[in-house]
């Protein structure tokens, strides 16, 4: 640890980490799990850091609970304790899908929900299934706490609008599922590149009898930031769900995502091919498991 900064701080409450922060004067960022950070410093990707602050023994960024009639899910929260969970199965599906295929096994148990969210990705699975899912966000500072759309975390591919040297992420409000309710995560990833998603995509849906009473649709990577796909959206609602509807919905989401070629991964145009393909099978998912 020593070669990636000059000081690791082990802390135990959210004061206390903003403390170190604010005293660092920008010279400090959090680690939780680490899988992202600690490679970016190995490889030199990222700025040195002269300290570390460990957020993953503070208890209340830890705690997956129902509070306040919403899910919250800390943001040091690992990916296989999204994996095993009761409740995210309950009341999170497409979480709990994108949490088994985010990593393997052992980084799974190391990898916090809270660093996939903030390293601000367009195609993060846990970002795009936590959008699908209207999640809100809780942010702390030395000036007290906010809690804000998920969608306000991002300004653009990498860029979260937290500010590292003074914010800290502390968890997620999910609204806790309903009768009738019910989501879906599905992507595909190139099996001989990088592991990040060629197209990732998470509905949730609320059904009555066979009509769409609403919907949210999240995809990525669609833009320079996370995106829900509110006009496809529109098309869908108290629709019954017929080939005709999920073809006009499909026509809208590509008018409103901004698909890109990339060399890594794949073209604009198989990524719009995906689109119809991923609609296709989280869309059934969640309709059948809402029934």
């Amino acid at each position: 640890m020593k070669s990636l900064c000059e000081e690791y701080v082990l802390t135990h409450s959210v004061e206390e980490a903003l403390q170190i922060l604010s005293a660092a004067r920008g010279s400090a960022r959090i680690v939780s799990g680490g899988s992202d950070i600690l490679l970016e410093l190995q490889q030199g990707s990222r700025p040195p850091v002269r300290t570390l602050v460990d957020v993953t023994e503070i208890e209340e960024m830890c705690v997956l609970e129902i509070r306040q009639a919403a899910l919250f899910i800390g943001a040091s929260v690992t990916l296989s304790r999204l994996v095993n969970s009761h409740i995210i199965k309950q009341h999170a599906q497409a979480l709990s899908d994108a949490a088994v295929l985010m990593a393997n096994p052992h980084v799974c148990n190391v990898a916090t929900i809270g660093g996939n969210v903030a390293h601000a990705l367009p195609a993060a699975d846990g970002t795009i299934s936590l959008l699908a899912h209207d999640a809100q966000a809780e942010v702390a500072n030395v000036n007290g706490r906010r809690r804000v759309p998920l969608q306000a975390l991002f300004k653009g591919p990498g860029e979260s609008t937290l500010d590292p040297g003074l914010d800290l992420l502390v968890g997620f409000y999910l609204p806790l599922q309903q009768q009738g309710q019910a989501s879906a995560f599905a992507r595909r990833i190139n099996p001989q590149g990088i592991a990040l998603a060629i197209l990732n995509m998470a509905v949730w849906l609320h059904r009555k009898a066979d009509r769409i009473i609403d919907i949210r649709i999240a995809v990525g990577p669609s833009g320079p930031v996370p995106l829900r796909m509110q006009t496809a959206e529109k098309v869908f609602i108290s629709q019954a769900p017929s080939p005709d509807v999920q073809a006009r919905a499909l026509d809208e989401l590509l008018k409103e995502a901004h698909f890109r070629t990339s060399l890594h991964r794949a073209t604009a145009e198989y990524r719009r091919h995906l689109a119809g393909v991923l609609l296709q099978e989280a869309f059934s998912m969640a309709w059948q498991r809402a029934a």
